[in-house]
């Protein structure tokens, strides 16, 4: 299977998915694919990291993102009793271990545990908030519409290197591009909220909150490739073929999920 088919291959079967489990799957099966993703996002972070496919550690950093989604989901108030039990337990691990466990590896778990979960949990608290499921949506349209007009964008017009020690690749041009593609995107949701749903946010509100999703979005990109720069590797998996793993197609939506959730209850405040 050639590289372009594998994308199409996971486009076809994901956006579907995607799309259905974000609208109409019940909460339990938004649940366990939250869990999913968040598990095997700390396990392939811990791998990148630690160097070793299988290992104690790898599967401790696996099963404390799912700990933080399921933790958010039944007592969201006590989420903070779980990350100092996280904290016990990895470092209280490394002692045992005299030694094997580095400093990076403990805190590439404690991220994990913490971040990637508490990321992949918005979903949830967006939910519990009443708003229209359809919003659960920004997150991913506001990271992969930006990636997508960025990548269309560089190349176009890509002159000036944006971050060339972290991705070569990426362009200022790129940049501009992919911000102002987010803020077209961001208004026709708008517009169909606003006409076919009657749930509208505002198209002022939209034009913040595609902007500067789209800046935190390729900060996350950025950020992810940066760990992947640093430990030699070209992947964080294989789980969706050519697109690579969990961290490299949901880089960006972890940083813009909460922001999207942070910025949608200010508006709701104001």
């Amino acid at each position: 299977m050639s590289s372009l088919q594998s994308r199409v291959l996971v486009a076809v079967i994901g956006v579907p998915v995607l799309v259905w489990v974000v609208l109409w799957a019940p909460p339990l099966v938004m649940l366990v694919a939250l869990c999913l993703l968040a598990g095997i996002g700390g396990m392939e972070l811990q791998r990148c990291v630690s160097g070793a496919p299988r290992s104690e550690l790898v599967g401790m950093s696996a099963i404390f993102p799912v700990f933080m989604v399921a933790w958010y989901y039944e007592r969201p108030e006590h989420v903070v009793v779980l990350v100092v039990v996280e904290l016990v337990v990895f470092f209280g691990y490394a002692i045992v271990k005299g030694g094997e466990i580095k400093f990076n590896q403990i805190m590439a778990a404690l991220f994990g545990g913490t971040f990637i979960g508490y990321s992949f949990a918005a979903f949830l608290r967006l939910e519990a908030t009443g708003i229209h499921r359809a919003y659960l949506l920004l997150p991913f349209i506001l990271s992969f519409a930006c990636d997508t007009f960025a990548y269309f964008a560089g190349r176009a017009f890509g002159r000036h290197k944006l971050a060339p020690k972290v991705s070569p690749k990426k362009t200022v041009e790129g940049s501009i591009g992919g911000i102002l593609g987010n803020v077209v995107c961001g208004l026709i949701f708008v517009f169909v909220m606003d006409h076919w749903l009657e749930a509208g946010i505002g198209y002022g509100t939209m034009v913040v909150l595609a902007v500067t999703c789209s800046i935190v979005a390729q900060i996350g990109d950025l950020s992810f490739s940066l760990i992947k720069r640093e430990f030699g590797i070209k992947d964080y998996g294989h789980l969706f073929l050519e697109h690579g793993g969990v961290l490299d197609r949901f880089d960006s939506v972890l940083f813009v999920t909460p922001l999207v959730e942070i910025i949608l209850d200010l508006t709701h405040r104001i």
